[in-house]
C-alpha cells in the first residue's frame, strides 16, 4: 500500500513539473514575440540572424557570478565568438551551468557507486564536463569544413554575377539563395550588415572573424586590395577560386600519404587502454595495485602522461599544413 501511494505521489509531482515547465514556455514564448513586436524586429532564425542587441543585453542578466568571472578571464566573447562559428544559439553562462551541473552527476555516481575508487571521482565528472566543448568544437570543425567546401564554388558564383552586370553587393545577397548552410548564412549576413549602413570592409572583416579560415582571409584581403587600387576582381576571384581548389587536391594526398602515420598512432593509443581493460577484468588483484598503491598510482600517472606525449608527437608528425 505504501509502495503505491508512493508511486502515485510521484506520477502527480511528475505531471505538475511538466506543466509548470510547459506554462513557463509559453510565457517566454509570448515575452519574445512581444519584444519582437514592440521592436519591430524578430529573434534569431533558422539561418542564424540575431534579433537586436537590446534583447540580447537582456540575458545577460541571468547567471551575475559566471559572467563576471568569465569576463575577468576575457572568455566571454572568446565563448561567444566560439559558439558563432559553431552555429550554436548557446550562452557562455548557461553552457558553464551545464558542464557544472554534469560534472556534479558525473562525481557523485562514482562516489556512490564505485567506494573503492573515490579517490578518482574527479575523473568521470570532468570527462563528463567537457562533454558541451568537446560538442562546441566538433560542431565548429565540421561546419568549417562544410564552408570550406563551398568556398570556391561560391567566389566562381560571385564572378560570374559581377560579369552579369550585378553590383558586389547584390551577388553576395544573391549567394544566401543559390547555396546551403553555413556558405549562405554568412553571406547573407555579410550584407544585412552592409546594407544596414556598415561599411563593406568591416562587414567582411567580420565575416573573416566569423570564419577563420585562411582561404576566407585570402577572398577579403583581395577584395579589400581591389576596392583600393582597381583591377579585374572577377578574374581575381576565378584564380582564388582554382589556387583553393588546388590546396584541396594537395591535401587529399598528404591525407592518403599519412593514413598509415595516423592510424598507428590510434592504434598504439588504443593497445595500452584496452591492455588495461582487460587486466582488471581477468586479475583484478593484481591490477588493483595501480589504484589502492602509492607507488602504482605514481606508474599509472606517468604512463598516462608519456602515453599523452607520445600521441601528440605522432599527431604532430603527420600534421602538414597546406
Amino acid at each position: 500500500m505504501i509502495l503505491y501511494l508512493i508511486l502515485l505521489v510521484s506520477c502527480w509531482l511528475g505531471a505538475l513539473g511538466v506543466w509548470w515547465i510547459w506554462t513557463r514556455g509559453r510565457q517566454a514564448s509570448d515575452l519574445s514575440r512581444l519584444k519582437a513586436r514592440l521592436t519591430g524586429t524578430v529573434e534569431r532564425d533558422k539561418t542564424g540572424r540575431q534579433g537586436p542587441a537590446l534583447i540580447r543585453a537582456e540575458e545577460l542578466t541571468k547567471g551575475q557570478l559566471i559572467l563576471q568571472l568569465l569576463q575577468r578571464l576575457e572568455l566571454n566573447q572568446r565563448l561567444k565568438t566560439l559558439f558563432d562559428q559553431a552555429g550554436l544559439d548557446w550562452k557562455p553562462t548557461r553552457t558553464i551551468h551545464g558542464s557544472l551541473a554534469l560534472f556534479l552527476i558525473g562525481f557523485t555516481a562514482t562516489w556512490y557507486a564505485a567506494p573503492l575508487y573515490r579517490q578518482f571521482a574527479v575523473v568521470p565528472g570532468l570527462l563528463l564536463a567537457a562533454l558541451p566543448a568537446l560538442y562546441v568544437l566538433r560542431k565548429r570543425r565540421s561546419r568549417l569544413r562544410k564552408f570550406e567546401e563551398l568556398f570556391p564554388d561560391s567566389l566562381e558564383f560571385l564572378a560570374r554575377s559581377m560579369r552579369a552586370g550585378h553590383a558586389f553587393s547584390v551577388a553576395l545577397e544573391m549567394i544566401h539563395s543559390e547555396f546551403e548552410e553555413p556558405l549562405a548564412g554568412e553571406f547573407r549576413r555579410a550584407f544585412e550588415e552592409q546594407n544596414l549602413g556598415l561599411p563593406l570592409d568591416m562587414a567582411l572583416e567580420k565575416m573573416a572573424q566569423r570564419v577563420p579560415l585562411m582561404d576566407v582571409h585570402f577572398f577579403v584581403s583581395a577584395v579589400l586590395l581591389q576596392k583600393r587600387t582597381g583591377g579585374n576582381l572577377a578574374e581575381l576571384l576565378d584564380k582564388l577560386a582554382y589556387l583553393i581548389r588546388e590546396r584541396f587536391k594537395l591535401r587529399g594526398r598528404i591525407r592518403a600519404i599519412s593514413a598509415h602515420g595516423r592510424m598507428t598512432g590510434t592504434v598504439l593509443s588504443l593497445i595500452p587502454v584496452v591492455v588495461g581493460a582487460i587486466m582488471f577484468y581477468v586479475n583484478p588483484f593484481y591490477a588493483r595495485f595501480f589504484v589502492e598503491d602509492e607507488t602504482g598510482r605514481l606508474m599509472i600517472g606517468g604512463a598516462i602522461g608519456m602515453q599523452l606525449v607520445g600521441y601528440g608527437v605522432i599527431k604532430k608528425i603527420v600534421s602538414i599544413e597546406v
